[in-house]
C-alpha cells in the first residue's frame, strides 16, 4: 500500500514521492486481514493449532494444560485450566500487541456472561428488551 507523504513530513527534496507502508494501516480494508495474520502466525509459533471447523478458534494443548483462543475481528477471549500456563501466555501475548486485559468476561458481542460455581450462563437480556 502507498499513500502521498504526511503534512509536515513532506521530504523537500522529492516532494512528489509517496510512501510504502511497512504495516497495515487501521480503517484500511486490508488491515483486518494482517492483523489476523499476524496474530495467527504468533499463535502458532506458541504451539497453537488452529482448527479445521473455525479460523478464528485456536487451541494450545500441552500435557494437562489447555488454552482456548478465540478472536472475533479485535475482541479476543482467552481461557485455560491452568492459571500459572495462562498467566505465561497471556504476559507473551501482552508483550507482542497493544492490549487491555479487562478480567472476567461479563460480555461479549452483545451476550452477557454470568460465572458461577455451579456453571456458566449467557442470555442477550439487553438484546430481548430493545
Amino acid at each position: 500500500v502507498y499513500m502521498l507523504q504526511p503534512l509536515g513530513f513532506v521530504d523537500s527534496n522529492f516532494p512528489s514521492h509517496v510512501c510504502k507502508l511497512r504495516k497495515a494501516l487501521y480503517g484500511l480494508k486490508q488491515a483486518p486481514r494482517a492483523w489476523y495474520k499476524k496474530l495467527s502466525s504468533f499463535l502458532l509459533s506458541h504451539a497453537f493449532t488452529k482448527t479445521l471447523s473455525d479460523a478464528s478458534l485456536f487451541i494450545y494443548h500441552h500435557g494437562f494444560a489447555i488454552i482456548y483462543f478465540l478472536v472475533y475481528v479485535d475482541d479476543l477471549i482467552v481461557i485455560g485450566n491452568n492459571s500459572s500456563t495462562l498467566s505465561k501466555f497471556l504476559h507473551d501475548l501482552a508483550q507482542e500487541f497493544d492490549m487491555t486485559d479487562l478480567g472476567r468476561m461479563r460480555f461479549f458481542l452483545g451476550i452477557e456472561v454470568l460465572q458461577r460455581s455451579d456453571g456458566i450462563y449467557i442470555c442477550q437480556r439487553k438484546y430481548a428488551l430493545e
